[in-house]
Protein backbone atom coordinates (compact mmCIF):
# COMPACT_ATOMS: atom_id res chain seq x y z
CA UNK A 1 0.00 0.00 0.00
CA UNK A 2 2.86 2.40 0.89
CA UNK A 3 4.53 1.90 -2.51
CA UNK A 4 1.21 2.42 -4.28
CA UNK A 5 0.60 5.68 -2.40
CA UNK A 6 4.13 6.87 -3.23
CA UNK A 7 3.48 6.08 -6.90
CA UNK A 8 0.25 8.09 -6.77
CA UNK A 9 1.95 10.94 -4.94
CA UNK A 10 -0.38 10.91 -1.95
CA UNK A 11 0.29 10.67 1.78
CA UNK A 12 -3.06 9.17 2.86
CA UNK A 13 -6.06 7.45 1.31
CA UNK A 14 -8.38 10.41 1.96
CA UNK A 15 -6.58 12.37 -0.74
CA UNK A 16 -8.19 10.08 -3.31
CA UNK A 17 -11.52 11.71 -2.45
CA UNK A 18 -10.44 15.35 -2.55
CA UNK A 19 -12.70 15.99 -5.56
CA UNK A 20 -15.79 15.14 -3.54
CA UNK A 21 -17.24 18.27 -1.86
CA UNK A 22 -16.84 18.23 1.91
CA UNK A 23 -20.55 18.83 2.55
CA UNK A 24 -21.64 15.57 0.89
CA UNK A 25 -18.98 13.28 2.33
CA UNK A 26 -19.99 10.64 4.87
CA UNK A 27 -17.98 8.84 7.52
CA UNK A 28 -19.08 5.43 6.30
CA UNK A 29 -22.03 3.18 5.69
CA UNK A 30 -23.87 1.92 8.74
CA UNK A 31 -23.87 -1.79 8.05
CA UNK A 32 -23.52 -4.63 10.55
CA UNK A 33 -20.18 -6.39 10.94
CA UNK A 34 -19.36 -9.33 8.74
CA UNK A 35 -20.50 -12.87 9.54
CA UNK A 36 -19.11 -16.32 8.98
CA UNK A 37 -20.43 -18.20 5.95
CA UNK A 38 -22.48 -20.62 8.01
CA UNK A 39 -24.15 -17.72 9.83
CA UNK A 40 -25.02 -16.06 6.52
CA UNK A 41 -26.60 -19.27 5.22
CA UNK A 42 -28.68 -19.64 8.38
CA UNK A 43 -29.95 -16.08 8.08
CA UNK A 44 -30.85 -16.53 4.42
CA UNK A 45 -32.74 -19.74 5.21
CA UNK A 46 -34.70 -17.95 7.93
CA UNK A 47 -35.67 -15.24 5.45
CA UNK A 48 -36.65 -17.77 2.78
CA UNK A 49 -38.99 -19.49 5.23
CA UNK A 50 -41.25 -16.44 4.97
CA UNK A 51 -41.91 -17.20 1.30
CA UNK A 52 -44.96 -19.14 0.20
CA UNK A 53 -44.93 -21.21 -2.97
CA UNK A 54 -48.00 -21.79 -5.13
CA UNK A 55 -48.33 -25.22 -3.53
CA UNK A 56 -48.26 -23.66 -0.05
CA UNK A 57 -50.66 -20.86 -0.92
CA UNK A 58 -52.69 -21.32 -4.13
CA UNK A 59 -53.00 -18.02 -5.98
CA UNK A 60 -55.84 -16.82 -8.20
CA UNK A 61 -54.19 -13.49 -8.89
CA UNK A 62 -54.82 -12.27 -12.41
CA UNK A 63 -53.24 -9.42 -14.32
CA UNK A 64 -49.87 -10.78 -15.33
CA UNK A 65 -47.61 -13.43 -13.82
CA UNK A 66 -49.44 -16.71 -13.26
CA UNK A 67 -48.25 -20.20 -12.27
CA UNK A 68 -47.52 -22.59 -15.12
CA UNK A 69 -45.92 -26.01 -15.05
CA UNK A 70 -42.26 -26.14 -16.11
CA UNK A 71 -41.12 -29.67 -17.09
CA UNK A 72 -37.94 -30.81 -15.30
CA UNK A 73 -36.30 -31.34 -18.69
CA UNK A 74 -36.50 -27.59 -19.32
CA UNK A 75 -34.76 -26.82 -16.04
CA UNK A 76 -32.06 -29.37 -16.90
CA UNK A 77 -31.45 -27.87 -20.35
CA UNK A 78 -31.12 -24.28 -19.16
CA UNK A 79 -28.79 -25.35 -16.34
CA UNK A 80 -26.19 -26.62 -18.79
CA UNK A 81 -23.08 -24.46 -18.99
CA UNK A 82 -23.41 -24.15 -22.79
CA UNK A 83 -26.64 -22.19 -22.31
CA UNK A 84 -26.31 -20.63 -18.88
CA UNK A 85 -25.97 -17.00 -19.94
CA UNK A 86 -28.27 -14.10 -20.78
CA UNK A 87 -25.96 -12.80 -23.50
CA UNK A 88 -25.70 -13.35 -27.21
CA UNK A 89 -22.37 -14.99 -28.10
CA UNK A 90 -19.99 -12.73 -30.01
CA UNK A 91 -17.78 -15.53 -31.35
CA UNK A 92 -20.10 -17.65 -33.51
CA UNK A 93 -17.39 -20.17 -34.39
CA UNK A 94 -17.38 -21.25 -30.73
CA UNK A 95 -21.12 -20.96 -30.11
CA UNK A 96 -22.94 -22.84 -32.84
CA UNK A 97 -25.17 -24.76 -30.42
CA UNK A 98 -26.28 -21.62 -28.62
CA UNK A 99 -26.88 -19.79 -31.89
CA UNK A 100 -28.86 -22.68 -33.35
CA UNK A 101 -31.06 -22.76 -30.25
CA UNK A 102 -31.74 -19.05 -30.65
CA UNK A 103 -32.50 -19.56 -34.33
CA UNK A 104 -35.00 -22.25 -33.39
CA UNK A 105 -36.59 -19.88 -30.87
CA UNK A 106 -37.06 -17.29 -33.62
CA UNK A 107 -38.58 -19.97 -35.87
CA UNK A 108 -41.07 -21.00 -33.16
CA UNK A 109 -42.12 -17.38 -32.59
CA UNK A 110 -42.67 -16.87 -36.31
CA UNK A 111 -44.76 -20.05 -36.52
CA UNK A 112 -46.91 -19.04 -33.55
CA UNK A 113 -47.45 -15.43 -34.63
CA UNK A 114 -47.54 -15.87 -38.40
CA UNK A 115 -44.92 -13.13 -38.74
CA UNK A 116 -41.96 -13.33 -41.12
CA UNK A 117 -39.17 -12.57 -38.66
CA UNK A 118 -38.55 -12.44 -34.92
CA UNK A 119 -35.67 -11.15 -32.82
CA UNK A 120 -34.02 -13.01 -29.97
CA UNK A 121 -36.11 -11.07 -27.44
CA UNK A 122 -36.61 -7.82 -25.62
CA UNK A 123 -36.42 -7.56 -21.84
CA UNK A 124 -40.15 -8.11 -21.31
CA UNK A 125 -43.57 -7.37 -22.83
CA UNK A 126 -43.58 -3.77 -21.55
CA UNK A 127 -40.25 -2.82 -23.16
CA UNK A 128 -41.37 -4.64 -26.31
CA UNK A 129 -44.42 -2.35 -26.41
CA UNK A 130 -42.22 0.72 -26.03
CA UNK A 131 -39.96 -0.47 -28.84
CA UNK A 132 -43.00 -1.26 -31.02
CA UNK A 133 -44.29 2.30 -30.60
CA UNK A 134 -40.94 3.77 -31.62
CA UNK A 135 -40.69 1.35 -34.54
CA UNK A 136 -44.20 2.36 -35.68
CA UNK A 137 -43.09 5.99 -35.80
CA UNK A 138 -39.90 5.16 -37.72
CA UNK A 139 -41.83 3.20 -40.34
CA UNK A 140 -44.87 5.47 -40.69
CA UNK A 141 -43.24 8.83 -39.82
CA UNK A 142 -46.37 9.66 -37.80
CA UNK A 143 -46.52 10.67 -34.15
CA UNK A 144 -49.73 9.25 -32.66
CA UNK A 145 -49.74 5.83 -31.03
CA UNK A 146 -53.07 4.51 -29.75
CA UNK A 147 -53.62 2.05 -26.91
CA UNK A 148 -56.77 0.66 -25.25
CA UNK A 149 -57.65 2.01 -21.82
CA UNK A 150 -57.67 -1.50 -20.39
CA UNK A 151 -54.04 -2.50 -20.62
CA UNK A 152 -51.65 -2.95 -17.73
CA UNK A 153 -50.72 0.32 -15.98
CA UNK A 154 -47.14 -0.99 -15.90
CA UNK A 155 -47.07 -1.22 -19.69
CA UNK A 156 -48.52 2.30 -19.87
CA UNK A 157 -45.77 3.59 -17.61
CA UNK A 158 -42.96 1.98 -19.61
CA UNK A 159 -44.55 3.09 -22.88
CA UNK A 160 -44.72 6.69 -21.58
CA UNK A 161 -40.99 6.61 -20.86
CA UNK A 162 -40.22 5.30 -24.35
CA UNK A 163 -42.51 7.84 -26.00
CA UNK A 164 -41.45 10.89 -23.99
CA UNK A 165 -38.25 11.76 -25.83
CA UNK A 166 -39.23 10.24 -29.14
CA UNK A 167 -41.95 12.76 -29.94
CA UNK A 168 -44.69 10.14 -29.73
CA UNK A 169 -48.14 11.14 -28.52
CA UNK A 170 -49.85 8.22 -26.75
CA UNK A 171 -53.64 8.36 -26.82
CA UNK A 172 -56.19 5.98 -25.30
CA UNK A 173 -59.44 4.59 -26.63
CA UNK A 174 -62.09 3.23 -24.21
CA UNK A 175 -63.23 -0.35 -23.89
CA UNK A 176 -66.79 -1.32 -24.79
CA UNK A 177 -69.50 -3.06 -22.78
CA UNK A 178 -67.97 -6.42 -23.64
CA UNK A 179 -64.56 -5.43 -22.25
CA UNK A 180 -62.88 -5.17 -25.65
CA UNK A 181 -61.09 -2.17 -27.14
CA UNK A 182 -63.73 0.08 -28.71
CA UNK A 183 -62.30 0.27 -32.21
CA UNK A 184 -65.26 2.41 -33.31
CA UNK A 185 -63.56 5.21 -31.34
CA UNK A 186 -60.88 5.27 -34.05
CA UNK A 187 -63.29 6.77 -36.56
CA UNK A 188 -62.25 10.29 -35.51
CA UNK A 189 -58.73 9.67 -36.82
CA UNK A 190 -58.10 10.31 -40.48
CA UNK A 191 -56.11 8.12 -42.82
CA UNK A 192 -52.38 8.58 -42.30
CA UNK A 193 -52.77 10.37 -38.98
CA UNK A 194 -51.86 7.45 -36.70
CA UNK A 195 -48.50 5.67 -36.49
CA UNK A 196 -49.68 2.56 -34.69
CA UNK A 197 -52.59 0.96 -32.86
CA UNK A 198 -52.00 -1.51 -30.04
CA UNK A 199 -54.44 -4.34 -29.32
CA UNK A 200 -54.16 -7.42 -27.12
CA UNK A 201 -55.26 -11.04 -27.46
CA UNK A 202 -56.27 -11.91 -24.83
CA UNK A 203 -56.62 -8.45 -23.36
CA UNK A 204 -55.99 -7.43 -19.75
CA UNK A 205 -59.47 -8.65 -18.77
CA UNK A 206 -58.71 -12.04 -20.32
CA UNK A 207 -61.11 -11.59 -23.25
CA UNK A 208 -60.25 -13.30 -26.53
CA UNK A 209 -60.11 -11.07 -29.60
CA UNK A 210 -61.96 -12.48 -32.64
CA UNK A 211 -62.79 -9.41 -34.74
CA UNK A 212 -60.59 -10.28 -37.70
CA UNK A 213 -62.61 -8.47 -40.36
CA UNK A 214 -63.23 -5.38 -38.22
CA UNK A 215 -59.56 -5.00 -37.31
CA UNK A 216 -58.44 -5.39 -40.92
CA UNK A 217 -61.02 -2.80 -41.96
CA UNK A 218 -59.83 -0.46 -39.18
CA UNK A 219 -56.26 -0.83 -40.38
CA UNK A 220 -57.25 0.04 -43.94
CA UNK A 221 -59.20 3.12 -42.87
CA UNK A 222 -56.54 4.55 -40.55
CA UNK A 223 -53.47 3.48 -42.51
CA UNK A 224 -51.84 2.71 -39.16
CA UNK A 225 -49.57 -0.16 -38.22
CA UNK A 226 -51.24 -2.75 -36.01
CA UNK A 227 -49.26 -3.93 -32.98
CA UNK A 228 -50.73 -7.03 -31.36
CA UNK A 229 -49.88 -8.14 -27.82
CA UNK A 230 -50.35 -11.87 -27.30
CA UNK A 231 -50.15 -14.74 -24.85
CA UNK A 232 -48.15 -17.29 -26.86
CA UNK A 233 -50.10 -20.20 -25.36
CA UNK A 234 -53.39 -18.86 -26.74
CA UNK A 235 -51.83 -18.80 -30.21
CA UNK A 236 -51.78 -22.60 -30.19
CA UNK A 237 -55.59 -22.68 -30.44
CA UNK A 238 -56.59 -19.44 -32.22
CA UNK A 239 -55.74 -17.82 -35.53
CA UNK A 240 -52.35 -16.04 -35.60
CA UNK A 241 -52.06 -12.23 -35.45
CA UNK A 242 -50.98 -12.19 -39.10
CA UNK A 243 -54.64 -12.79 -39.99
CA UNK A 244 -55.63 -9.71 -37.99
CA UNK A 245 -53.41 -7.55 -40.17
CA UNK A 246 -50.75 -7.27 -37.47
CA UNK A 247 -47.48 -5.64 -38.51
CA UNK A 248 -45.73 -6.18 -35.17
CA UNK A 249 -46.44 -8.85 -32.56
CA UNK A 250 -45.19 -8.62 -28.98
CA UNK A 251 -45.88 -10.53 -25.79
CA UNK A 252 -44.69 -12.08 -22.57
CA UNK A 253 -42.57 -15.14 -23.31
CA UNK A 254 -43.35 -16.98 -20.08
CA UNK A 255 -43.17 -20.52 -21.50
CA UNK A 256 -40.62 -22.64 -19.67
CA UNK A 257 -39.84 -19.86 -17.19
CA UNK A 258 -40.97 -19.97 -13.55
CA UNK A 259 -42.72 -17.04 -11.87
CA UNK A 260 -39.51 -15.89 -10.10
CA UNK A 261 -41.30 -13.12 -8.19
CA UNK A 262 -42.32 -11.58 -11.51
CA UNK A 263 -39.08 -12.03 -13.48
CA UNK A 264 -37.02 -12.58 -15.35
CA UNK A 265 -39.01 -13.25 -18.50
CA UNK A 266 -38.53 -12.35 -22.13
CA UNK A 267 -40.28 -9.93 -24.44
CA UNK A 268 -41.50 -11.49 -27.67
CA UNK A 269 -40.97 -9.27 -30.71
CA UNK A 270 -41.73 -10.20 -34.32
CA UNK A 271 -42.79 -8.33 -37.46
CA UNK A 272 -43.40 -8.47 -41.18
CA UNK A 273 -40.39 -8.88 -43.44
CA UNK A 274 -40.69 -5.43 -45.01
CA UNK A 275 -40.06 -3.83 -41.62
CA UNK A 276 -37.08 -5.97 -40.62
CA UNK A 277 -34.49 -3.19 -40.84
CA UNK A 278 -36.48 -1.08 -38.40
CA UNK A 279 -36.89 -3.87 -35.88
CA UNK A 280 -34.92 -3.53 -32.63
CA UNK A 281 -32.89 -6.31 -31.08
CA UNK A 282 -30.77 -9.04 -32.58
CA UNK A 283 -31.46 -11.66 -35.18
CA UNK A 284 -29.71 -15.00 -35.60
CA UNK A 285 -29.37 -16.11 -39.20
CA UNK A 286 -28.69 -19.45 -40.87
CA UNK A 287 -25.83 -19.49 -43.36
CA UNK A 288 -23.02 -21.81 -44.52
CA UNK A 289 -19.39 -21.92 -43.51
CA UNK A 290 -16.40 -21.96 -45.88
CA UNK A 291 -16.86 -25.70 -46.33
CA UNK A 292 -20.49 -25.34 -47.34
CA UNK A 293 -21.87 -26.73 -44.10
CA UNK A 294 -24.86 -25.17 -42.37
CA UNK A 295 -23.84 -22.61 -39.75
CA UNK A 296 -25.38 -19.84 -37.65
CA UNK A 297 -24.37 -16.26 -36.99
CA UNK A 298 -25.69 -12.94 -35.74
CA UNK A 299 -26.99 -10.77 -38.54
CA UNK A 300 -28.35 -7.24 -39.10
CA UNK A 301 -26.38 -5.98 -36.11
CA UNK A 302 -26.37 -2.49 -37.60
CA UNK A 303 -29.43 -1.85 -35.43
CA UNK A 304 -27.42 -2.32 -32.27
CA UNK A 305 -26.21 0.60 -30.17
CA UNK A 306 -22.75 -0.94 -29.81
CA UNK A 307 -22.33 -0.63 -33.59
CA UNK A 308 -24.11 2.58 -34.61
CA UNK A 309 -25.05 4.11 -31.26
CA UNK A 310 -26.74 7.39 -32.27
CA UNK A 311 -28.43 5.81 -35.29
CA UNK A 312 -29.41 2.58 -33.56
CA UNK A 313 -33.07 1.61 -33.46
CA UNK A 314 -32.85 0.59 -29.80
CA UNK A 315 -30.65 1.20 -26.79
CA UNK A 316 -31.22 -2.35 -25.57
CA UNK A 317 -27.86 -4.00 -26.05
CA UNK A 318 -28.67 -7.40 -24.61
CA UNK A 319 -31.47 -9.92 -24.62
CA UNK A 320 -33.01 -12.65 -22.51
CA UNK A 321 -31.18 -15.52 -24.19
CA UNK A 322 -31.48 -17.98 -21.29
CA UNK A 323 -35.22 -17.35 -21.03
CA UNK A 324 -35.47 -17.82 -24.81
CA UNK A 325 -33.72 -21.18 -24.48
CA UNK A 326 -36.24 -22.15 -21.80
CA UNK A 327 -39.07 -21.02 -24.09
CA UNK A 328 -37.99 -23.05 -27.10
CA UNK A 329 -37.17 -26.06 -24.90
CA UNK A 330 -40.69 -25.94 -23.44
CA UNK A 331 -42.25 -25.77 -26.90
CA UNK A 332 -40.07 -28.62 -28.20
CA UNK A 333 -40.95 -30.83 -25.23
CA UNK A 334 -44.67 -30.08 -25.33
CA UNK A 335 -45.08 -30.19 -29.09
CA UNK A 336 -48.05 -28.87 -31.05
CA UNK A 337 -50.59 -31.18 -29.40
CA UNK A 338 -49.15 -30.59 -25.94
CA UNK A 339 -49.44 -26.82 -26.26
CA UNK A 340 -53.03 -27.12 -27.43
CA UNK A 341 -53.85 -29.44 -24.56
CA UNK A 342 -52.42 -27.00 -22.00
CA UNK A 343 -54.22 -24.06 -23.61
CA UNK A 344 -57.55 -25.89 -23.55
CA UNK A 345 -56.98 -26.89 -19.91
CA UNK A 346 -56.32 -23.24 -19.02
CA UNK A 347 -59.58 -22.19 -20.64
CA UNK A 348 -61.59 -25.04 -19.11
CA UNK A 349 -60.29 -24.30 -15.61
CA UNK A 350 -61.08 -20.60 -15.93
CA UNK A 351 -64.60 -21.38 -17.17
CA UNK A 352 -65.09 -23.77 -14.26
CA UNK A 353 -64.02 -21.14 -11.72
CA UNK A 354 -66.30 -18.52 -13.31
CA UNK A 355 -69.31 -20.85 -13.25
CA UNK A 356 -68.71 -21.82 -9.62
CA UNK A 357 -68.39 -18.18 -8.55
CA UNK A 358 -71.54 -17.26 -10.46
CA UNK A 359 -73.40 -19.92 -8.49
CA UNK A 360 -72.59 -18.11 -5.21
CA UNK A 361 -73.61 -14.64 -6.30
CA UNK A 362 -70.72 -13.22 -8.36
CA UNK A 363 -71.45 -11.12 -11.45
CA UNK A 364 -69.37 -11.45 -14.62
CA UNK A 365 -69.72 -8.10 -16.40
CA UNK A 366 -68.09 -9.23 -19.64
CA UNK A 367 -69.80 -12.17 -21.31
CA UNK A 368 -67.32 -12.64 -24.15
CA UNK A 369 -65.12 -15.71 -24.40
CA UNK A 370 -62.12 -15.45 -22.14
CA UNK A 371 -58.89 -17.41 -21.88
CA UNK A 372 -57.38 -17.97 -18.44
CA UNK A 373 -58.35 -14.68 -16.82
CA UNK A 374 -61.74 -13.10 -16.24
CA UNK A 375 -63.42 -10.28 -14.31
CA UNK A 376 -65.93 -11.08 -11.57
CA UNK A 377 -67.69 -8.82 -9.09
CA UNK A 378 -68.40 -10.35 -5.64
CA UNK A 379 -71.59 -9.64 -3.70
CA UNK A 380 -69.47 -8.26 -0.82
CA UNK A 381 -66.48 -5.93 -0.47
CA UNK A 382 -63.63 -7.34 -2.56
CA UNK A 383 -60.88 -6.28 -0.16
CA UNK A 384 -62.60 -7.85 2.84
CA UNK A 385 -63.14 -11.03 0.83
CA UNK A 386 -59.46 -11.27 -0.10
CA UNK A 387 -58.40 -10.73 3.50
CA UNK A 388 -60.61 -13.63 4.60
CA UNK A 389 -59.16 -15.88 1.91
CA UNK A 390 -55.60 -14.92 2.81
CA UNK A 391 -56.19 -15.97 6.42
CA UNK A 392 -57.23 -19.35 5.07
CA UNK A 393 -54.08 -19.81 2.98
CA UNK A 394 -55.46 -18.71 -0.39
CA UNK A 395 -54.29 -15.70 -2.37
CA UNK A 396 -57.39 -14.19 -3.94
CA UNK A 397 -57.90 -12.37 -7.22
CA UNK A 398 -56.50 -8.99 -8.24
CA UNK A 399 -58.53 -5.97 -7.14
CA UNK A 400 -59.22 -3.76 -10.14
CA UNK A 401 -60.55 -0.66 -8.38
CA UNK A 402 -57.23 1.15 -7.99
CA UNK A 403 -56.55 1.19 -11.73
CA UNK A 404 -60.07 0.88 -13.09
CA UNK A 405 -62.37 2.93 -10.80
CA UNK A 406 -65.40 1.99 -12.87
CA UNK A 407 -64.78 -1.61 -11.75
CA UNK A 408 -64.16 -0.52 -8.15
CA UNK A 409 -65.30 -3.82 -6.59
CA UNK A 410 -64.17 -5.98 -9.48
CA UNK A 411 -61.73 -8.84 -9.19
CA UNK A 412 -59.49 -10.23 -11.92
CA UNK A 413 -59.02 -13.98 -11.57
CA UNK A 414 -56.10 -15.84 -13.11
CA UNK A 415 -56.37 -19.61 -13.57
CA UNK A 416 -54.00 -22.04 -15.30
CA UNK A 417 -53.34 -25.75 -15.70
CA UNK A 418 -51.77 -25.68 -12.21
CA UNK A 419 -55.15 -25.17 -10.54
CA UNK A 420 -56.65 -28.56 -9.77
CA UNK A 421 -60.37 -29.13 -9.33
CA UNK A 422 -59.75 -29.72 -5.63
CA UNK A 423 -57.88 -26.40 -5.31
CA UNK A 424 -60.64 -24.56 -7.15
CA UNK A 425 -63.42 -26.15 -5.10
CA UNK A 426 -61.59 -25.29 -1.90
CA UNK A 427 -61.23 -21.66 -2.97
CA UNK A 428 -64.91 -21.44 -3.92
CA UNK A 429 -66.01 -22.98 -0.63
CA UNK A 430 -63.76 -20.59 1.33
CA UNK A 431 -65.18 -17.73 -0.71
CA UNK A 432 -68.75 -18.80 0.05
CA UNK A 433 -67.95 -18.93 3.76
CA UNK A 434 -66.22 -15.55 3.61
CA UNK A 435 -69.26 -14.01 1.91
CA UNK A 436 -71.45 -15.25 4.73
CA UNK A 437 -69.03 -13.86 7.34
CA UNK A 438 -68.47 -10.43 5.80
Amino acid sequence: MKKLMEKLGIENIDELFDDIPEEIRIDGIDIPPGKEEIEVEREIVSILKKNKSFEDMPSFLGGGIKPHYVPPAVRHIVSRSEFYTSYTPYQPEFSQGMLQSMFEYQSVICELTGMDVANISMYDAATALGEAARMSKRVSRKDVFIIPKNISWEKKSVLANYAKNAGIKVEEIPYDREGRADISALEKYGNGEVAGIYLENPNFFGIIEDRIDEINEMKEKTGAMVVMGVDPLLLSIVKPPSEYGADIVIGDGWMGNPMNFGGSRLGIFSCRKEHIRQMPGRIIGATVDKNGKRAFCMTLQTREQHIRRGKATSNICSNEALCAIAFVSYVAIMGRDGLRSVAIKNMENAKYVASKLSSIGFETPFSRNFFNEFVAIPPVDAEALNEKLLKNGIHGAFMLGQHFPELRNGLLYGVTEMHTKETIDRMVEMTREAINDV
